[in-house]
């Protein structure tokens, strides 16, 4: 396990294996050395863990080698989008067939997608998982529709539990504000999170797509993008990165790949993003001049 356990995946992870009769081996507070060092020793069959981690651990077989990662059956990554270079690499250089995507939160389970279907239809997080259905509002927010014994409440907040589900031909349905699309095959595609949404100018901005579009920079390690007040356009859009590209050159890849809303007017150069331990960035913590 390489997350913290009190996350609702790595527990889930942890606890099947355990209950299964499994080991489960905790290396300790993250670190890409200690992660190493027990897949060499302990030879691990299973691993959950957020592309924050994977970029981490790369890097560093980057310098030192990659381990011997035979004994893989299954690394499993969820918790953010994962940028394509970083996935193309993980297909490359584990096990195959042993790699998968999942979407879902603590509140219920959407998704699973093989890496091998993510090739096919790179992007997606695969389709829903068995007994749920997938429905998209004209909006984009994304509802799964799930079995009776699935349904939660939110502790002490009735209101939060009301607007969270809605009743469907399919069964009780739950949001968690997420947005997406589905493919004429029903895969899922993902937009961002509502309460991420930039308006700049009358225009919906995902932040989602812009940053996918500015990791194809080869200038461009790790990036963020958020909205702040603005009088002009009421949000204007803002993206914090981690590389070596300069403002200018940002300017000019965002110029012929994105419509004039949705391009960042404002860049900061940080040297790493704000993130929990999940790997989620903390987009509160972000620059805001």
């Amino acid at each position: 396990m390489v997350s913290p356990l009190y996350h609702s995946a790595p527990l889930r992870f942890a606890m099947g294996t355990a209950l299964a009769g499994g080991r489960v081996v905790l290396p300790g507070p993250f670190s890409a050395e200690a992660v190493t060092r027990a897949i060499a020793e302990h030879r691990p069959t299973s691993m959950f863990c957020v592309p924050t981690h994977l970029q981490r651990l790369f890097a560093h077989w980057d310098e030192v080698g990659t381990p011997d990662l035979s004994s893989f059956r299954l690394l499993a990554h969820a918790g953010a989008p994962c940028p394509e270079e970083v996935k193309r690499r993980l297909i490359e250089i584990f096990p195959a067939g042993s790699t998968w995507e999942f979407y879902g939160s603590t509140e219920g389970q959407f998704t699973a997608c093989r890496s091998e279907e993510w090739l096919e239809r790179p992007g997606t997080v695969g389709r829903a998982r068995p007994g749920r259905v997938l429905t998209i509002d004209d909006d984009g927010t994304i509802w799964c529709a799930v079995p009776p014994f699935a349904r939660f409440s939110y502790v002490g907040e009735p209101e939060k539990t009301a607007a969270a589900w809605r009743d469907t031909p399919d069964g009780p349905a739950f949001t968690v504000g997420d947005l997406g699309r589905l493919d004429e095959d029903r895969y899922l595609f993902l937009d961002g999170r509502r309460e991420d949404l930039v308006i700049s100018g009358g225009v919906n901005v995902y932040p989602l797509e812009v940053e996918q579009a500015l990791l194809e920079h080869p200038g461009v390690d790790d990036v963020a993008v958020y909205g702040v007040p603005d009088d002009d356009w009421g949000q204007r859009v803002c993206a914090a990165y981690v590389g070596s590209a300069a403002p200018a050159e940002l300017d000019a890849f965002v110029r012929e790949r994105l419509a004039a809303p949705k391009r960042p007017k404002t860049w900061h150069a940080v040297p790493d993003l704000p993130r929990t331990l999940t790997g989620k960035v903390l987009r509160s913590d972000l620059p805001r001049l």
